[in-house]
């Protein structure tokens, strides 16, 4: 008995280290010939070499034992091989990750000539893929794109809905954002704050086209999030704290407000009869081609506010605006308002020219925008 039982067993392991070599070395040739240099450019190397590597993962594993554990296994025994050849950066973690890259851009290559494609052609006497920074009209989310670096795709591997995955992509390529301020756009829930006003067409345009600004109301987000400026939620702060740390911190809040935002000036004075009056922050947007004026305000908005600012805005459109300036928008940064009340006292004019935004310290749940949403539609009604 125990000499069948020994015959049963002992073939597993020699079976899967074969698996494994084989495995490895069609892993490795993809790894040498990325390193060669022979794409693009360095990060599209990476990227290319991380998707081909999660596709051999991916299809060993579907083409293998049927046994739970051997995934695992298999990527361990990997990844110990790849370490002692090509150094960090091939942990199983890692090579998961690679996985996931594959399993969630299936079509990456598709646009993309691919010289090695069938396997067992390794190495390639000609370049593995022959890539040129594709046309803005020729690519779509999903593609490879050369200025999408292995981290910016290590980053959209969080956002699970793939219309929010497309609509990010498309603007890490229109903004020219680096992998850390995409991760704050994520985190930030940037495509929520833009959708939960959107249609079922509007949210198919952001996921084809990302933010286009067709309108003054495109412009501005409601909340608008400043988690950046590390301050406390606390009845202390005042407006003028406020502003300073936004002032320090402008470039992230310019990442905020978006795309078109230029800083004018802080604290501009207008001076009406004797009466001085001093606007927070002054903007100009380039794509609306006008003045935008940002008042905080530390509290709840009152109809004083908007009144303020509809004086701040005429002052601009009558004393400041010049040829080919469209009329100038306001926008009031508060910590609550009464929609209902913003409504009636602006009218279907004004609300136009006049904008309210709720800001928020802190990074807001997807579950907090939908009762914020909620909210704001009960007190439309």
């Amino acid at each position: 008995m125990k000499t069948a039982k020994l015959k049963m067993v002992t073939p597993a392991a020699p079976i899967q280290a074969t698996e494994s070599a084989r495995l490895y070395q069609r892993v490795r040739e993809i790894l040498e010939s990325a390193r060669s240099g022979v794409a693009r450019t360095v990060n599209t190397t990476q990227v290319v070499a991380n998707w081909l590597v999660g596709r051999e993962i991916v299809e060993e594993e579907q083409n293998g034992s049927e046994r739970a554990d051997y995934g695992k296994k298999l990527v361990d025994s990997l990844s110990v091989m790849l370490t002692q050849n090509f150094g960090s950066g091939y942990s199983p973690q890692n090579l998961f990750y690679f996985k996931q890259f594959y399993l969630a851009y299936p079509s990456l290559l598709v646009a993309t000539k691919i010289l090695h494609a069938v396997r067992g052609k390794w190495p390639c006497p000609e370049p593995v893929v022959k890539l040129h920074a594709p046309r803005k009209e020729s690519w779509t989310p999903g593609e490879l794109h050369s200025n999408l670096s292995w981290t910016h795709y290590r980053t959209l591997l969080r956002v699970g809905d793939l219309q929010a995955r497309a609509f990010y992509e498309i603007e890490v390529i229109k903004n020219n954002w680096t992998a850390r301020e995409l991760e704050r756009q994520i985190n930030s829930l940037l495509f929520v704050r833009l959708a939960k006003s959107k249609d079922k067409a509007g949210l198919m345009k952001l996921a084809t086209k990302g933010q286009e600004i067709a309108t003054t109301a495109d412009v501005f987000k409601d909340p608008v999030v400043i988690e950046f400026l590390g301050l406390p939620e606390s009845p202390r702060l005042v407006e003028s704290d406020l502003e300073q740390a936004l002032i320090n911190n402008l470039q992230t809040f310019l990442l905020e407000l978006g795309k078109g935002f230029a800083f004018v000036s802080r604290q501009e004075r207008i001076t009406l009869d004797g009466d001085h009056f001093y606007i927070d922050l002054v903007f100009y947007h380039a794509v609306l081609k006008c003045y935008v004026l940002i008042d905080l305000k530390v509290g709840k908005l009152t109809h004083g506010d908007l009144g303020q600012m509809q004086l701040y805005a005429n002052y601009f459109d009558l004393e400041r605006r010049t040829e080919g300036d469209n009329p100038t928008l306001g926008l009031i940064l508060c910590t609550d308002k009464n929609d209902a009340v913003v409504k009636y006292l602006l009218g279907p004019e004004l609300s136009k020219k006049i904008f309210t935004s709720r800001y928020k310290l802190h990074l807001p749940t997807e579950a907090e925008l939908v009762t914020e949403l909620k909210r704001e539609t009960q007190a439309l009604r």
